[in-house]
């Protein structure tokens, strides 16, 4: 028997089936229909959260530039654009394949297919969903660096960032890896790491790779002279780029549901609708950076000796906020969300005042941003998952043994986070030295003492910016 799209409109308008066989066959149409429109509606919701994630790299230009010194606009600016482009063909070459492609499911390692988009058409949007993340990664590191790295060596950790580094740990956390609580078998702990977004995954490794890279180039001339203060070119470029960062977030978080609602992968009579948890994943996202925003500026005010009410404290307090929720914002309560971005605020202070103590000189604050306020991220599931959101977001067979130990769980979630902080830590760190130190001595990694006085953009970019280039006088 087969039924058309009216059929099946007359049927259920009717309510009447006339035999097992009208039954079976509309059965059959109305999986079809929704196999085939759920494909349809998961490609939508990837392709609008790549662009709101791609939308970001415009965030991060800003708040680069808005950074700097003027006489290294042109500089910053085609960093972010590259970071963009190269990201695109590493990603498109051997990024997406080891990060989503299949792999021994014991060891979980590194993906071994999907290289070059050998991918069904239906996969598509979900390379272009991952490979905004991608840039994203990178652009971290860039931030951190600015104004004294090479040229030649921001194209290589560029590449090899986007092309190995980073996508080793998307499979770990994401995509079948020994991390990922998505796997069927050999979950670690039981549960695998509760990394829903990101906090790990994207930004404690493009945190760990800007530290080193930040330690091994050296501090800018003068950063920590006593008395000094680097030049910065607009607080309102910064500020701009902050709320740029925060609406691009909402695809950041939000759409890592991967889908709104569709059937099962494994069975063709699940249907699944995630359009619940994608709001209270915008909903927690939107109270931890309120939280630590306010908190930030609020400490920072109370140990500053002139009581400063300071724009900067705001805008590295909303994304401290939203890194410290990323990997627990589909799991955790609003009541979590806001402790979450209130405990955030002082793991970012603590970083900015780790990045002091060692003279450690880090343009736009990447490393307490994403780097401490990453492993606070990555833990903070471990305490605050209800076994309510777990089983809304995850599964609901392990709802209870993986929630947060503040909610009743057994900690072994905490664990696995635990556990993938460290191997983040030590994957990111050891590959980022020796690429830096690869390029310190054979490319170079700093810009010579006059290039670097003189500013980036006329060493590489034509010249400076007009606003920072003198006028001369013209005789009337």
């Amino acid at each position: 028997m087969s039924l058309t799209i009216e059929d099946v409109e007359r049927l259920l308008a009717e309510r009447h089936l006339d035999t097992a066989s009208d039954l079976t066959a509309l059965t059959a149409k109305v999986s079809e229909l929704a196999g085939k429109y759920g494909n349809s509606n998961t490609n939508l919701w990837l392709m609008f959260g790549a662009i709101l994630v791609f939308f970001m790299q415009a965030g991060f230009a800003m708040l680069e530039v808005g950074m700097v010194n003027i006489k290294n606009t042109k500089n910053i600016l085609i960093k972010n654009v590259f970071d963009a482009s190269i990201g695109a063909l590493c990603w498109w070459i051997l990024g997406y394949g080891i990060a989503a492609g299949t792999s021994n499911e014991t060891a979980g390692f590194i993906g071994t297919d999907s290289f070059m988009l050998d991918i069904p058409m239906s996969g598509k949007s979900g390379w272009l969903f991952q490979w905004a993340f991608a840039a994203t990664a990178a652009t971290i590191v860039s931030g951190a660096v600015a104004e004294r790295v090479t040229f030649g060596c921001y194209i290589i950790y560029s590449i090899v960032l986007t092309s190995f580094i980073y996508p080793v740990v998307v499979h770990w956390g994401w995509n079948g890896g020994w991390g990922g609580a998505w796997r069927s078998t050999d979950l670690l702990f039981g549960c695998g790491v509760t990394d829903f977004a990101g906090s790990g995954v994207v930004h404690l490794t493009g945190a760990v790779a800007a530290l080193v890279g930040a330690i091994i180039i050296g501090p800018r001339i003068g950063r920590f002279d006593e008395g000094i203060k680097l030049p910065q070119q607009s607080v309102i470029f910064q500020t701009l780029g902050t709320l740029i960062l925060w609406m691009g977030w909402y695809g950041f978080n939000g759409c890592s549901t991967l889908m709104l609602a569709g059937l099962s992968s494994s069975t063709t009579d699940t249907y699944f609708d995630f359009s619940d948890v994608a709001a209270h994943t915008m909903v927690t996202t939107t109270i931890s950076a309120a939280t630590c925003c306010l908190t930030t500026v609020a400490l920072t005010a109370l140990t500053s000796p002139d009581r400063i009410i300071d724009i900067g404290a705001a805008n590295n307090g909303i994304l401290a906020g939203l890194v410290s929720i990323t990997a627990g914002c589909s799991s955790v309560e609003p009541e979590g969300a806001f402790c979450i971005g209130l405990i955030g605020s002082f793991w970012y202070m603590a970083g900015v005042a780790f990045l002091e103590k060692m003279k450690i000189d880090d343009v736009v604050g990447a490393v307490p941003v994403h780097g401490f306020c990453g492993i606070w991220g990555v833990i903070a599931p471990g305490l605050f998952t209800s076994s309510a959101q777990y089983a809304n977001a995850y599964y609901s067979s392990r709802a209870e043994k993986c929630a947060g130990i503040f909610y009743g769980g057994s900690g072994d979630m905490l664990a696995a986070n635990l556990v993938f902080i460290l191997a983040v830590i030590a994957w990111t760190g050891v590959l980022s030295t020796i690429l830096f130190l690869g390029c310190k001595f054979t490319i170079g990694v700093r810009v010579s003492t006059e290039v670097e006085e003189n500013g980036m953009d006329d060493s590489k970019h034509g010249g400076k910016v007009f606003s920072a280039t003198p006028v001369p006088t013209q005789e009337v």
